[in-house]
């Protein structure tokens, strides 16, 4: 996708044809298909290599004896870089120690960027760099830095938009070689160690670049600062009108369903082919512009959007993808069923999933999507968050199959044997294999894709096919004693599992993906109270009450504050691992935090959250907005080490820093009034103007972007005002009433009249939320009034009342 707009510039164009020409005289070419935020699969090749399973088989047992090498990645406390501290390569973590070392010695540098459960990045390392052979060719020749994108994404943004822009497409780990002042010279994937089938191995590349350096440098230091100057011009663009025309902003929404449409399958659901991705962008694309269609009275079309998010939602809850013993989803399906999945769990996907089955539980009110949502919400409760709040990033995909395994393999922790399953659930078994279709062979036959090289066989990756309903019939039991059954069997399976050695976590705390979660605890802990009263779920859900959620999410934005926050320079860090990394914090660190904090006051949160919002805004316009031709950078352009100021605007796996502020600024601007409103809609406006092609021509690329440009033209956004005390137990009432219908044009403001904090907060950035709490303060009750138009409907008291009001 990425790549797609990269080289839809004609700059690009020119740069990429000059760039190969002149790399490939001296250079093995290699072109890289994979799209962006896919795995690296090299060569064409879209499913698992059948080298992978047995190059982990040669990575160090679960006992490991001392090391023989050490390098200075052992000093640092990413969890990546520690994965390589002991490999025989003299790696060097990023700066200027390394960036002297090859001045000094006048050498290429090999840059290695990857996280640390990334699965190609581990067959990398055990394939190359625990080879001393390979080693020595990296010492004697190169100074090699280790990067984990997860800590340092500026970084990796500048040489992914070079090998994307190259070769048409990127993923990890990324393996690029840079002149001493930081300049690419090619680059490219995952490339395994030897020559296989006329392709060059990575000790041919590496003995190939360093004769090309010792004797057609100059031609390589000069393709390489062309790239930088073209990708800076293409990367960087400015607005030519203050705000986007009208048609489009309305538009652009529309443009992007009907793409998004036509790569629909209506088989399995999802957008796109195999591997299929869960992009919840795309999820909250489809399900606002069947909110559109439905207020434009086009009931039919709207349907026909909504049945298309709603089946993807079940056929991903129904899937491999969604671990069903422990809850969460998996990274993406490598086949087009939602079956078999890339085992690693990212907390990014698990918030942003989390908050678009909430939204298919608003619309719907069926409980399968609240199950989801709580199952998700509860797996990061129970593994993923530190004890004082913060919540941790990933877990891998590759684990030991047993304690002192040899290697580790790829789903080990999560894929069961029919005969494994036989010993644990006993005369249950068969109930549960004919429900997640276990069989004796393995059941990873639904498609040529799922397992083509037999890794799996023996093995079943559990999946729901069949109806609930018509599996209790089958049974002869009522559907609540069959879910019953069911549950049990997955404890069961769950206390089993936890014997196994548990897949690495990856304990790093990064303040954009805890925005991300913060905002699903946070909006969970409301939506959820219009579950039936009495609902009961089955394990892995906890069965808690919603509004335990609040807690976690003021919990997690408490962290940050005391650890990741400067109250006097009011500056972010980016990320935390036993205290805050060296990195400044992003834009997208900024930009998804604070709407992570709008999310929490609006769903009951303290009004410290919504002033520290308003604050963080000031600062992100500060560090990264460009005044004078819009938008934001991903940086704040002080490292000279990162050639690139970019302004994001892909929404992928995560949403896009400029997307997720475009409507973080509508949203500030129905809470505030006056010129601060006006401050903030002129900036969103200016920022959309920025991407004006890109939401023209290419829409299907920034959803989530189409979806700030309508809310910027609705003429008026609808405000749900909530006076009374925080302490009165109706309060939480009127919010899950405020929340129980979905609208994304919805501001909800809640303001307690006896509270003197609150009420001189309203008083300066909002004076007639103030008067309305004057006006309607009252011991016995909460008052909820619903304004658009410059009007508001007359106050109601209960939250039935509110629901039918904000209904119509």
């Amino acid at each position: 996708m990425k790549s797609l707009h990269l080289l839809s510039s004609p700059i690009l164009h020119r740069f990429a044809s000059r760039s190969i020409t002149t790399l490939s005289s001296s250079l093995p070419r290699r072109r890289i298909i994979v799209r962006t935020n896919r795995p690296s699969f090299p060569f064409a090749i879209l499913s698992r290599p059948v080298s992978s399973g047995k190059v982990l088989a040669m990575a160090s047992s679960s006992s490991a004896a001392s090391p023989k090498h050490t390098n200075r990645l052992a000093a640092e406390h990413s969890p990546y870089l520690l994965q390589h501290a002991h490999n025989p390569v003299d790696w060097y973590p990023w700066g200027e120690e390394a960036f002297e070392e090859a001045r000094k010695r006048d050498v290429p540098i090999f840059l290695s960027i990857g996280y640390s459960t990334c699965h190609w990045c581990h067959v990398m390392e055990v394939e190359s760099f625990e080879s001393e052979e390979v080693a020595k060719l990296l010492n004697d020749s190169f100074v090699s830095i280790k990067v984990d994108r997860e800590e340092r994404p500026d970084v990796d943004k500048v040489y992914m938009s070079f090998v994307q822009a190259l070769y048409g497409g990127g993923g990890w780990p990324l393996s690029v070689f840079l002149s001493p002042d930081l300049k690419p010279l090619m680059g490219g994937t995952y490339f395994p160690p030897n020559d296989n089938y006329g392709r060059p191995g990575f000790k041919t590349l590496l003995k190939k670049v360093k004769d090309a350096w010792d004797t057609k440098r100059d031609v390589l230091v000069k393709s390489g600062t062309y790239a930088i100057e073209e990708l800076s011009k293409a990367l960087s663009a400015t607005a030519g009108n203050d705000k986007l025309p009208d048609g489009l902003s309305r538009t652009a929404v529309t443009i992007c369903a009907k793409q998004l449409s036509r790569s629909y399958d209506s088989k399995y659901g999802g957008f796109g082919s195999a591997p299929k991705f869960p992009r919840p962008v795309e999820i909250q694309l489809m399900l606002y512009h069947s909110k559109k269609l439905k207020e434009a009275g086009k009931t039919s079309e709207a349907d026909e959007d909504q049945s298309m998010v709603l089946f993807s939602l079940q056929g991903m809850a129904n899937g491999g993808m969604h671990d069903h013993v422990g809850g969460g989803f998996h990274r993406y399906s490598v086949d087009e069923c939602w079956h078999v999945p890339h085992f690693e769990k990212m907390l990014y996907d698990q918030g942003q999933l989390a908050n678009v089955y909430l939204d298919g539980f608003i619309i719907t009110k069926d409980v399968m999507y609240s199950y989801v949502a709580r199952d998700v919400l509860d797996y990061l409760r129970r593994d993923m968050i530190a004890p004082e709040g913060g919540i941790y990033s990933a877990e891998d995909a590759d684990s030991f199959e047993f304690e002192g395994a040899k290697r580790k393999k790829e789903g080990a922790f999560y894929i069961w044997t029919n005969d494994e399953i036989d010993e644990v659930l006993g005369e249950d078994a068969d109930l549960f294999k004919e429900h997640y279709y276990v069989k004796k062979s393995g059941n990873c036959d639904l498609s040529s894709m799922s397992d083509p090289h037999n890794e799996f066989a023996g093995k079943n990756v559990l999946i729901e096919r069949n109806e609930m309903s018509a599996m209790a019939s089958k049974f002869s039991l009522s559907i609540e004693k069959y879910q019953e059954i069911l549950g049990e069997c997955r404890r069961k399976l769950f206390d089993v599992r936890l014997k196994r050695p548990k897949p690495h976590l990856d304990d790093k705390i990064i303040v954009s993906w805890n925005g991300l979660v913060i905002s699903a605890f946070a909006r969970a802990s409301k939506i959820l109270g219009a579950e039936p009263e009495g609902t009961k779920y089955c394990f892995p859900v906890v069965n808690s009450q919603p509004e335990e959620y609040i807690d976690v999410a003021e919990k997690a934005a408490l962290f940050i504050r005391t650890n990741l926050y400067d109250e006097q320079s009011h500056r972010l860090q980016h990320s935390y691992r036993k205290g805050p990394s060296k990195a400044p914090a992003f834009l997208d660190d900024y930009a998804f935090l604070i709407s992570g904090l709008l999310d929490l006051y609006e769903n009951g949160g303290g009004i410290n959250w919504l002033k520290w919002a308003i604050e963080l805004q000031e600062t992100q316009d500060e560090l990264y907005l460009d005044r004078e031709g819009g938008a934001y950078f991903n940086t704040e352009g002080q490292d000279p080490s990162v050639l690139l100021r970019v302004k994001e605007d892909h929404d992928g796996a995560e949403p896009s820093g400029n997307s997720v502020s475009a409507i973080n600024l509508v949203r500030l601007a129905s809470i505030v009034a006056g010129e601060k409103a006006n401050s903030y809609l002129t900036t969103a406006q200016r920022l959309l103007a920025v991407f004006e092609l890109r939401l023209k021509e290419l829409s299907v690329a920034v959803p989530l972007m189409c979806c700030a440009a309508d809310m910027i033209s609705v003429p008026s956004r609808k405000q749900v005002v909530l006076v009374g005390s925080k302490s009165s137990a109706e309060l939480n009432n009127m919010l899950c009433g405020a929340h129980s219908v979905y609208d994304p044009n919805k501001t909800v403001i809640h303001i307690d009249p006896w509270s003197s904090d609150e009420m001189e907060f309203w008083e300066e950035y909002n004076s007639n939320v103030a008067e309305m709490a004057k006006r309607n303060r009252d011991s016995d009750k909460v008052v909820a009034l619903v304004c658009q138009h410059f009007t508001c409907s007359p106050p109601v008291s209960d939250s039935p009342s509110l629901t039918r009001l904000l209904s119509k």
